[in-house]
């Protein structure tokens, strides 16, 4: 009997270790090595996630990297509960507007603009990297709502070429799309109005920001960022908690787990 489970112990033990070994150290790529990254693929974690951020205003109280922190932190929530996926680095440089003369959020300093054919060549050569990599579901995801259509166009441009390969792109709308329904209709549920929730930079996006990366909110500044176009802002930021913004992160993380599992599996 005690023979047995010494033998039983350490086959168990070796079964986690073999667990242990085959899950990767860190959701995020550019935390691991490549044969970290090489061990991860061969052990069917085959999904990676492109999170695209943007480098903008967000009214005198909200900084400027607020879309990158935002993407990565939850693409990491999202590759965490799918359980097969890796988050590539965050594309920052995204269209933001005329550089000259300045149009949009490049009229407020420290915003950087790329052209839409810059952003989809760099978007392109990431996808196709990746697919090099041994990945075959490529998930596009951003977390701006100006360039959502030209995501689409690139996944849809990479499919075509890839129709004769196990390789996919898949351009999930829902990631933003959540933002601007359910989290809204939650923000409403709770008496906010239309006009504190905003567009940008009120109480839906800083909230958001808040739940996220609170360093990047001047809260001592909110009083003075609201309905002001002339500051970037369109809308009310002043009611702005981290349990509002919480609101916002459970429902982009689960709808948006729920659609890259509909498309994978549409897929096959």
């Amino acid at each position: 009997m005690r023979v047995a489970f010494v033998v039983s112990s350490f086959l168990c033990l070796i079964a986690f270790s073999s667990v242990a070994s085959a899950a990767p150290r860190s959701s995020f790529l550019e935390d691991l090595t490549w044969t970290e990254v090489r061990d991860a693929l061969q052990a069917g974690t085959t999904t990676v996630i492109i999170p695209v951020g943007g480098t903008e205003q967000s009214g005198p109280h909200m900084a400027l990297g607020k879309h990158n922190a935002r993407v990565r932190a939850l693409a990491g929530r999202i590759a965490d509960a799918l359980g097969d996926a890796l988050v590539a680095p965050v594309l920052a440089y995204v269209p933001e507007g005329a550089i000259a003369p300045p149009a949009g959020h490049m009229r407020f300093p420290g915003t950087i603009s790329i052209s839409d054919t810059a952003f989809k060549s760099l978007l392109d050569a990431t996808g196709r990297s990746l697919r090099q990599a041994g990945f075959t579901s490529i998930v596009l995801i951003g977390d701006h709502g100006g360039y959502q259509g030209l995501l689409r166009d690139v996944a849809a441009q990479l499919n075509r070429e890839w129709a004769k390969t196990s390789a996919r792109a898949y351009f999930i709308e829902e990631y933003y799309r959540v933002t601007q329904t359910a989290y809204v209709e939650a923000l409403r549920a709770k008496g906010l109005s239309d006009a504190e929730i905003g567009s940008h930079a009120g109480v839906a996006d800083t909230s958001l920001t808040l739940a996220i990366e609170p360093d990047l909110v001047r809260t001592d500044r909110l009083g003075s960022a609201q309905n002001n176009a002339a500051n970037g802002v369109l809308g009310d930021p002043r009611a702005s908690t981290a349990a509002l913004g919480q609101i916002g992160v459970d429902l982009i993380v689960t709808q948006t787990v729920a659609a890259i599992r509909k498309a994978r599996l549409r897929q096959h």
